[in-house]
């Protein structure tokens, strides 16, 4: 008597490296989404000038969910691209804490649209100039998400800094080590000018660097 065994076939490596690159590609798009659409908001949002007010303030008024909704959407597109990472990185340097602190980015981000900055500084139109006399709960625990956001990728840059030297990528490499060093010089300028557009291009630059290593990941995984 012959017995018949039968087996479930395995999934194709293509079939199964489809979900991480999906992830990967979430990630890819939250740095360009929260950029572009915060600049397009400064740049047309009635009374707002980017010079002096923060970026948080484009979360009030009555297209103040445009901003919200931005935080949100490309924090939740953030995770997930660091769920990405967690399931594509193979061992070695940046394999464990890369996408944590990837992922704490995004819960930054989610953050920063969930709690609200006060209306100050002439904004919106007809808030008296100057910081408010006291600020609300929900502005005192919004001021944690800038810097989460960017503290968090400022150590992302040297975790993946190890990673890239280990596999001898020196370009991606060079590119981890500067990016942190410009950050804290814009931002440091942002304070010296009292110009928040500085502070907004060194936001920038280590939000789209996330971005462009996702991708440059992202074409890696088969």
């Amino acid at each position: 008597m012959t017995t018949v065994t039968t087996t479930r076939p395995l999934a194709a490596p293509a079939a199964t490296a489809a979900v991480p690159r999906r992830l990967l590609a979430c990630g890819v798009l939250a740095g360009p989404l929260f950029v572009g659409l915060t600049v397009a908001q400064a740049a047309t949002r009635d009374g707002f000038d980017p010079v002096v007010h923060p970026l948080s303030l484009l979360s009030l008024g009555e297209l103040g969910w445009i901003q919200i909704a931005n935080f949100v959407v490309s924090g939740l597109l953030a995770l997930t691209g660091a769920v990405g990472l967690h399931r594509s990185l193979a061992g070695g340097p940046a394999a464990t804490w890369g996408p944590r602190l990837f992922g704490l980015y995004g819960i930054a981000l989610v953050w920063g649209g969930v709690f609200v900055a006060d209306p100050a500084f002439g904004y919106p139109l007809g808030t008296p100039d100057g910081a408010p006399a006291e600020q609300s709960w929900h502005s005192v625990l919004h001021a944690f998400a800038a810097p989460g956001a960017c503290l968090t990728l400022f150590a992302a840059c040297f975790v993946f800094a190890r990673r890239f030297e280990r596999e001898r990528r020196t370009a991606w490499r060079a590119v981890c080590l500067t990016v942190p060093v410009l950050y804290l010089a814009l931002t440091a300028a942002s304070f010296a000018a009292a110009d928040y557009r500085l502070m907004l291009a060194g936001g920038a630059l280590i939000w789209l660097w996330a971005s462009a290593l996702t991708f440059q990941h992202l074409r890696s995984v088969r």
